[in-house]
């Protein structure tokens, strides 16, 4: 079977390759959710249905999906009963602004996928790229949109909008979805749209992400530099990770 690495795995062997080894190689149990990822995952679900043109009862589809989600978090992880309620409350504010923030950007285009999967060759090694794509759009003018949905709280700072290692899961996605359906890389745009908790106003932002040709070798360079280490299984712990990680004076820890 042809190994693989994804954008999250490579975010974890940057945050520490001694981090990735212990959750992606030896199986040990990193983080598994919470109410956040509970929220992110069924507002996800909604805007896919809403792209693909469903009809359905948006808030009521949400509020079942939250539930299952939340349902499904591990039994020793402490729910807040007032973030969940005011999560229900934010996901039925946030809907009805999702594609009226689409359409006034993009005016008329064709929905290419949601959720495509991506398992690309990676040249140079014998490794393929992983990958989920939220959604593809086209534009009359031609040009492609890759598009990555997330849910935060009053929105980014400009130092998280241009936080290489966020904005690297675009470029990456950008490359490998053009090298998969043999697209001239120029035709793509790639963008994310968050979706607000907190705020109070601009509940949907659209945020452009520049991938041209050098953040794309950038973003390949780090890419086969962790598969170079991977491979070879070269740990070098990241100490300016520790206190973020939940390994940290264990028997793990090193």
């Amino acid at each position: 079977m042809t190994p693989y690495i994804s954008y999250s795995e490579l975010r974890d062997w940057k945050f520490c390759s001694n981090y990735h080894k212990l959750t992606r190689i030896d199986g040990l149990a990193g983080f598994t959710g919470n109410e956040y990822t509970a929220f992110g995952t069924s507002m996800h679900s909604v805007c896919d249905r809403k792209m693909l043109n469903e009809h359905f009862n948006e808030e009521e589809y949400f509020l079942s999906e939250f539930e299952k989600n939340v349902s499904s978090l591990d039994d020793d992880l402490e729910i807040k009963p007032k973030l969940i309620e005011d999560m229900r409350v934010a996901g039925a504010r946030i809907i009805p602004h999702i594609m009226p923030t689409v359409e006034e950007r993009f005016g008329k285009y064709e929905v290419i996928s949601t959720e495509e999967k991506l398992m690309v060759p990676i040249d140079g090694t014998d490794y393929n790229f992983k990958g989920f794509v939220d959604l593809v759009i086209k534009t009359e003018d031609g040009r492609y949109h890759v598009i990555d949905w997330k849910t935060c709280s009053w929105g980014w700072d400009m130092r998280k909008r241009t936080d290489p290692m966020v904005t690297y899961q675009l470029t990456l996605y950008k490359k490998f979805f053009a090298q998969k359906h043999n697209i001239d890389p120029s035709l793509i745009d790639t963008h994310f749209i968050l979706l607000k908790r907190t705020a109070k106003k601009n509940f949907v932002e659209l945020v452009d992400v520049s991938s041209g040709e050098r953040k794309t070798k950038n973003a390949m360079s780090l890419l086969l530099l962790a598969i170079k280490n991977i491979s070879s299984k070269k740990i070098i712990k990241n100490k300016l990770s520790c206190k973020n990680c939940q390994f940290y004076k264990t028997e793990h820890c090193f």
